[in-house]
């Protein structure tokens, strides 16, 4: 039935490339392969780009609590507009080719051996009821449900829950990013205890509030938990 519709839908709004507007596609292969690609050589805990090392200081200081986190692209150009397209212009069939910009970076992730398992729950970074009822929805639980197609997982919303409303953290810096995210997750053992889980969000910037969730879902028993974001900031 959702491929049905999905069909109807595109023969009347024909799709149109986010990048360049071309009609047939939502990214058209040439936009794709001008996408700023996140480099090979990454910290293997939390994917900061990195030369000669195999982890970089601040992770050597102050491991996060996840086992890796690893993001597709940096936050500019087409895939900035595209996220911000999803978040902001309830533009949900962009959900599906962020999706698949994810499938590589899952690929590398399991070869490389910093995905133990595979996963068998895909959480999306909560938002607070009160942001989610505005806007309608989760952007990442959207992306999740898109990914969940080519992956053995399923994806669960009540996994993780926000327990407060936190300030966006636009303009915060590192340390002020963690205290500010401290403590606002809470996670729900009888989804996660003793599973391998693969937390998801649109972008990531410092790793702070991916590092709180894995916190959370840590403490409610999670076996393993791999971070995964379509952006992260340059």
């Amino acid at each position: 039935m959702r491929g049905w519709i999905g069909a109807l839908l595109d023969l009347v709004f024909p799709p149109r490339c986010a990048g360049c507007g071309r009609r047939g596609t939502w990214l058209c292969d040439s936009c794709r392969r001008d996408l700023p690609r996140m480099p090979e050589q990454v910290c293997q805990l939390c994917g900061r780009p990195v030369a000669g090392v195999v982890r970089c200081s601040a992770c050597w200081q102050d491991p996060p609590a996840f086992e890796a986190l690893r993001s597709a692209c940096f936050f500019e150009g087409t895939v900035r507009e595209m996220i911000h397209s999803l978040k902001y212009k309830r533009a949900r069939h962009l959900a599906g080719p962020l999706a698949q910009l994810l499938e590589p970076v899952i690929e590398e992730l399991t070869r490389s051996g910093g995905m133990a398992s595979s996963p068998e729950v895909i959480v999306p970074v909560a938002l607070h009821p009160a942001r989610q009822a505005a806007r309608g929805y989760n952007q990442s639980t959207l992306i999740a449900v898109e990914l969940s197609e080519s992956l053995a997982a399923t994806v669960s919303e009540s996994a993780l829950r926000r327990l407060r409303d936190t300030p966006p953290q636009i303009g915060l810096s590192a340390a002020e990013r963690q205290w500010n995210v401290r403590g606002a997750f809470e996670g729900d053992p009888a989804i996660v205890k003793g599973r391998s889980i693969l937390l998801l969000d649109d972008v990531c910037t410092t790793g702070a509030t991916l590092s709180a969730c894995a916190s959370a879902l840590r403490r409610a028993g999670a076996r393993q938990v791999v971070a995964l974001t379509v952006a992260r900031a340059r």
